[in-house]
């Protein structure tokens, strides 16, 4: 506990002394030689003291004072409480520095603050793994340096901070990342950049399927609506053009409803919130409704059907989706397989799991195609497609099925040799019956 220092008390104290010794020189006739004695002795004690003063102050390792008496004790004990005050206030500073940078590390988005020159001053992890900083080793590096774009360039040092700015990473082409920009302390700016290439990705998504759509819709529509403007004046039309029209006309309207159909079926599964573990779905019998369809669509195909299906291997799931997903898979390889082709579907006991597979002769599909057929609208042969009524949503409507099922859709095509589109449900979902 600090102490005042009782000055009164210490001049007392000293003016006392020299009389003492200022006595005792009267009394042998030495007064000012004791008297000088005494100041030089005291002038010797103060100076040790300040020298053990410096010495504590610059150059020991302890934080404990000397111990001491006087205007020397008053001081080691300030100094020494002093001490302690800043020691606690850097304590609670790292503490506080810490936590924010655990916290800006912590954060989904890369941040980086930049001064007036645009030089970096502080960048979290994010950033250095996003952007390709070397931060700290280059601290005094320009942020446009490292992102080395006329448009980054423009916004950085135009101070055209009103909207974000979107462009690739420096550090993977393939990202997207967005850029915004606020005020932060000493007139520095702090760069808030969040990945958004998915965000991008569905956004052009979006925009292709709406122009999809549109395009889907449009043709049938330009043909019905050509139709019926000769309607009007079709009372001379030939009985023979008239059932071309009528025909065409149902033809493109029947199109039109399939397409919606499965649009909206699409967009059911997507936002089911159904659970697939409740019922227990009796594929068998599934297949075997499927196959006689198969066998009607097949007329003109003359494809070879083959069925192999184990009549005890059911699954839990959602009827309706599976059957969907079924049969758009044989379907599919009834169309647009060459006539009398061979087609072959299985429904068997994979170990421990369902397997569902549709193997065709057909065509085959190129490698680069695979990964982006079950995209809606996308067609490999686009021409052969709206010859074969396909909507372009069938493998995209498989897709999500058996995505709402803990599986996914597998393809195994080459050109020329064919193609085979199987799937797989897990242990938890697959049930033998013993009938």
């Amino acid at each position: 506990m600090e102490k005042p220092y009782l000055w009164l008390f210490n001049i007392v104290a000293i003016f006392a002394l020299f009389a003492l010794v200022g006595a005792v020189g009267s009394y042998f006739s030495h007064f000012w030689l004791s008297i000088s004695l005494l100041a030089l002795a005291i002038v010797a004690w103060q100076s040790w003291l300040l020298f053990q003063l410096n010495l504590w102050v610059w150059h020991s390792k302890k934080m404990s004072p000397i111990t001491t008496f006087g205007i020397f004790g008053q001081l080691y004990q300030g100094i020494h409480a002093n001490q302690l005050k800043s020691r606690r206030k850097r304590k609670q500073l790292s503490r506080i520095i810490s936590s924010y940078k655990a916290g800006s590390e912590a954060l989904p988005d890369a941040v980086v603050i930049i001064d007036h020159d645009s030089k970096i001053v502080w960048c979290n992890r994010l950033a250095r793994i996003e952007l390709g900083l070397t931060w700290p080793e280059k601290q005094a590096g320009s942020i446009v340096e490292a992102i080395n774009r006329p448009d980054f360039t423009t916004f950085i040092t135009g101070k055209r901070f009103d909207s974000p700015l979107e462009i690739p990473s420096p550090a993977n082409g393939q990202k997207i990342l967005e850029f915004r920009v606020v005020p932060f302390v000493d007139n520095n700016l702090m760069l808030l950049i969040r990945d958004v290439t998915r965000l991008s990705q569905i956004e052009k998504m979006r925009k292709d399927f709406v122009a999809n759509v549109s395009h889907e819709l449009r043709t049938p529509l330009t043909v019905i609506n050509g139709y019926l403007e000769m309607l009007p004046d079709a009372a001379d039309m030939p009985p023979l053009m008239m059932n071309k029209a009528i025909t065409e006309m149902r033809t493109q309207s029947i199109r039109m409803q399939t397409l919606i159909e499965e649009l909206l079926q699409l967009s059911r599964i997507e936002a089911s919130n159904e659970r697939t573990f409740d019922k227990l779905v009796n594929v068998p019998q599934l297949l075997w409704q499927i196959q006689s369809e198969a066998q009607a669509l097949n007329r003109d195909k003359q494809h070879k059907l083959f069925f192999d299906i184990s009549p005890r291997l059911r699954v839990y799931g959602i009827e309706s989706e599976l059957r969907s997903a079924f049969s758009n898979l044989i379907f599919n390889a009834i169309h647009y397989t060459p006539d009398k082709g061979v087609i072959e579907v299985k429904w068997h006991v994979n170990q421990n799991s369902a397997r569902f597979s549709v193997k065709d002769n057909g065509d085959g599909i190129a490698a680069q195609d695979i990964s982006r057929i079950t995209e809606r609208f996308y067609r490999v042969d686009k021409a052969r497609s709206r010859k074969t009524g396909g909507s372009g949503l069938g493998l995209s409507i498989v897709k999500h099925v058996l995505t709402h099922h803990n599986s996914n859709l597998k393809i195994a095509s080459a050109i020329g040799v064919g193609s085979d589109f199987s799937c797989e449900f897990s242990a938890e979902l697959t049930h033998i019956s013993n009938t």
